[in-house]
């Protein structure tokens, strides 16, 4: 269970991580930056199990796979929006991060909400306000992808096995 961050519509890579900080080569440090442009204080705050909630369209903008990657080292547990960018979608997938699409969570849930989510289920509990909202469950292999931290470790995986 963790705490929703919530922001709006088009959060677009460079907001998630800005691009001069890209030379930063470990993704710890690269973390301490995350969502610094549209929240100073994200970075500091954050905890793991936490959840960002936003608008459609997360994660638009360049391909750079240190958006979803920096949310993950952070701590973050899942992004919840109507709708994602394709590049951030597959991005966030390949690295082992979980994103859910639930237009209802996303409008529903407020900043400081806590938030239970089952994602075998496609199940957002707000236990703030005691409500429930579907999102479409990951497929198996998704959450394959997920379990092993991502694609490079899934393909590992599987060819050794």
């Amino acid at each position: 269970m963790g705490k929703a961050y919530k922001y709006g519509a088009n959060v677009d890579t460079d907001v998630i991580i800005p691009a001069r900080y890209l030379n930063i080569a470990d993704p710890t440090e690269l973390a301490k930056h995350a969502m610094e442009d549209i929240d100073a204080d994200f970075a500091k705050t954050v905890a793991p199990g936490d959840v960002i909630v936003a608008g459609s369209n997360f994660g638009s903008g360049s391909s750079r796979e240190h958006a979803p990657l920096v949310l993950k080292v952070a701590g973050v547990a899942a992004v919840i929006a109507p709708s994602y960018a394709r590049i951030f979608y597959r991005n966030a997938f390949n690295i082992g991060f979980p994103i859910l699409e639930s237009a209802e969570a996303a409008e529903a849930i407020d900043a400081g909400d806590e938030i239970n989510i089952d994602f075998a289920e496609g199940v957002i509990i707000n236990e703030t306000k005691g409500e429930t909202y579907k999102a479409e469950p990951l497929p198996e292999f998704m959450s394959k992808l997920i379990e092993c931290g991502g694609l490079v470790e899934y393909v590992r995986t599987v060819t050794t096995t």
